[in-house]
């Protein structure tokens, strides 16, 4: 999704913990194509997922269903217009100064 929003992503961070998916050889190559950075959580530090253990968190506590949604292609509509319409847009975080990610991109 950044590299179609964006159109170009050169210099965009992607961030993800150690898990077999992220450190695959084709993924790697994948990112390299888009010209998109890896950063990767130490093995043992959960500091460094912090920000995206707190994404999933308001995700589950904020969105969804107590019971869950009703097929996988509801799931998906939802999770997407959690991120792309509310929480890229309406969303403060502490560490943007209190902005939404769209809105300290904008500032930068």
């Amino acid at each position: 999704m950044a590299y179609i929003s964006r159109g170009c992503t050169r210099g965009v961070l992607l961030h993800s913990d150690q898990g077999s998916y992220f450190t695959s050889k084709n993924y790697r190559k994948r990112l390299k194509r888009y010209h998109m950075k890896h950063s990767m959580s130490r093995k043992g530090n959960c500091w460094d997922n912090a920000p995206i253990e707190h994404f999933f968190r308001s995700l589950k506590t904020e969105w969804m269903p107590k019971n869950g949604w009703s097929t996988p292609r509801e799931a998906k509509h939802a999770v997407n217009n959690y991120i792309c319409k509310y929480y890229n847009h309406h969303g403060p975080h502490q560490h943007n100064q209190g902005m939404a990610p769209d809105q300290k991109e904008m500032n930068l």
